[in-house]
């Protein structure tokens, strides 16, 4: 086993020019194969109330689940470094309620790092967690919580380059080198876009990921675990993007239907 990943080993592969590859996960099988498969970092991300748990919102996830689905996560890895989403709530308290939280998670689940939506809104609270010795993953960019505040309709949140380019990259730049001044240690930029991803990624020291509307030209990736193995139902009607666990899935609950109506002993 290759030794454990840390935020210091993240910053050397950007300064070494290599690509850091991470997966948002909620589960200790997932995470397990995702450890063997020598990927550098988890992302316990308040998606799960969406994507596992048919919430309308992920606003509706509590910082009690949120425990509860990090410490499953903390169980599958041996290497990987693991972050976890603060819920919404604790953060727009003000920056004393960010800081229990984060204790909370670092303490109760065994989070490495937290990671803030929205932090370019609170660096106040970057900074709070931050000198109480937690690493924070600072997400910033165009979201549908965002857009506005950038004058951007939603239609236009798939890139930055997509309106007012030369401005708004110059926003997003000193946006991400005041959450690097506020002690951020990543930066996840959500819907870079070619022109202000690199400008980003050059303007700071510190590694910028790239989820949602990333790209190749950012310091490293990370991608959903469900989707990037098709495991959704949707994955039923089309391609998964490296595999059709969702298909496979249905052929397997279909042979174990067929295997007991035919009166024939289940498979172990």
């Amino acid at each position: 086993m290759s030794a454990k990943v840390t935020i210091p080993a993240l910053q050397q592969m950007k300064r070494d020019g290599l690509k850091s590859v991470g997966v948002v996960a909620w589960d200790t099988e997932i995470v397990r194969i995702a450890d063997r498969a020598g990927l550098d970092f988890v992302s316990v991300g308040d998606s799960v109330g969406v994507n596992l748990w048919g919430h309308e919102s992920p606003l509706e996830v509590t910082l009690d689940e949120m425990l509860i689905v990090l410490k499953a996560v903390r169980r599958g890895t041996a290497r990987m470094l693991v972050g976890c989403d603060i819920p919404f709530g604790p953060v727009q308290q003000g920056a004393a309620s960010a800081v229990a939280a984060a204790i909370r998670l670092v303490k109760e689940g065994g989070a490495d790092m937290v990671k803030l939506d929205g932090a370019a809104d609170f660096p106040d609270a970057v900074a709070a967690i931050t000198r109480a010795g937690i690493p924070v993953f600072a997400q910033f960019g165009l979201t549908p919580q965002t857009a506005l505040r950038y004058g951007v309709g939603y239609a236009a949140q798939s890139s930055p380059d997509a309106v007012a380019p030369k401005a708004l990259t110059a926003r997003l730049v000193a946006e991400a080198r005041a959450l690097e001044d506020a002690g951020a240690a990543l930066l996840d930029f959500t819907n870079s876009g070619p022109a202000a991803g690199p400008a980003v990624v050059k303007a700071v020291k510190i590694p910028v990921i790239g989820g949602f509307g990333g790209g190749p030209w950012l310091d490293g990736r990370v991608r959903l675990a469900h989707a990037a193995i098709g495991y959704p139902a949707s994955f039923l009607e089309r391609e998964g993007p490296y595999a059709n666990v969702a298909r496979t899935a249905l052929d397997a609950f279909t042979a174990l239907g067929e295997d007991v109506r035919g009166g024939r002993d289940v498979r172990y």
